[in-house]
């Protein structure tokens, strides 16, 4: 029972950290209608920048193990990944809106070059990021399990993010025109939204996001080049599996990947475990391709 239920809370950790990469990519790719190939690069560039605080930064406001430096990376992340999403949807996908495989071909071409940036300022090889004291150890159960805190404190933050989101788009002057745009983008045009401006807004929120994705796996391992590359297949398929345009459904598909990938890798092995979570999304599409939760149209 002990085992089942460390497994179980692994399972939600990493539906948490499917369920932060694929937040950002809900907007582009499933309000959007944009295959940004280049939102593992935005996760890459919010790991780097937390990586680049924790050691210029961090000496300054009391040492890595103080950990006040961390609590700056997050919103310093958030910040870098969203000016380079804005300055890509300005320069590049502003144009090709409309046309879903061109904006997959140019982003990947963008992540293409974005990688090979990181590699000449950082190196090919991995590097690690140091943790601060408070998040060292874990919450000690009955029958010697322990929950980490690195890992509690990801499903907080990720609690944290689907409440900020939530109230920016449901309680927010930007938020409803958000969804106006996404809804019926001519008829808001009409009203008087701007929806190029909303464009450019809601592409930069999800790759923040990314960048906040970033942060929060440099204190589950090293970072490299190619971190993002490892979670992009797996956030495209939690946007598909929990519906394109629905972020609840984006939430309820991660925890449920999450979950079943831990529990079935407990019962068979890793590579098993991943072969039957996409055998199953796939058998679940095929009955329903709409995904968990169909966004409603008249």
């Amino acid at each position: 029972m002990n085992e089942v239920l460390l497994h179980a809370f692994n399972g939600l950790s990493l539906g948490s950290i499917l369920l932060l990469i694929s937040m950002g990519l809900a907007f582009s790719f499933g309000l959007m209608n944009v295959i940004n190939m280049a939102h593992g690069e935005f996760i890459m560039a919010g790991a780097y920048t937390t990586y680049v605080i924790g050691h210029h930064v961090a000496p300054l406001v009391g040492g890595t193990e103080a950990g006040l430096w961390f609590l700056l990376a997050l919103p310093a992340s958030f910040l870098v990944a969203g000016v380079l999403g804005l300055v890509l949807e300005l320069t590049i996908v502003r144009f090709l809106y409309g046309r879903p495989l061109d904006t997959l071909l140019a982003t990947w071409g963008v992540g293409l070059v974005l990688q090979q940036a990181a590699r000449s300022l950082f190196g090919a090889s991995n590097v690690q990021v140091s943790s601060p004291s408070w998040l060292s150890g874990g919450v000690a159960l009955s029958g010697g399990v322990q929950l980490p805190y690195k890992r509690v404190f990801l499903i907080a933050l990720v609690i944290a993010c689907i409440a900020a989101v939530y109230t920016y788009l449901h309680r927010s002057a930007g938020g409803r025109r958000l969804r106006a745009v996404m809804q019926n983008r001519e008829m808001a045009s009409c009203l008087g939204v701007r929806a190029r401006r909303v464009d450019a807004a809601t592409f930069a929120l999800g790759a923040g996001l990314a960048g906040i994705a970033g942060c929060a796996l440099t204190q589950l391992g090293s970072i490299g080049p190619s971190l993002g590359t490892n979670y992009i297949v797996d956030a495209f398929m939690v946007v598909i599996l929990g519906g394109l345009g629905r972020l609840p459904g984006t939430v309820v598909a991660a925890l449920v990947i999450g979950v079943a990938n831990t529990l079935l890798e407990l019962s068979t092995t890793a590579s098993l475990g991943k072969a039957l979570v996409f055998a199953l999304v796939i058998a679940f599409l095929q009955w329903r391709p709409t995904g968990l939760l169909a966004l409603r149209t008249r």
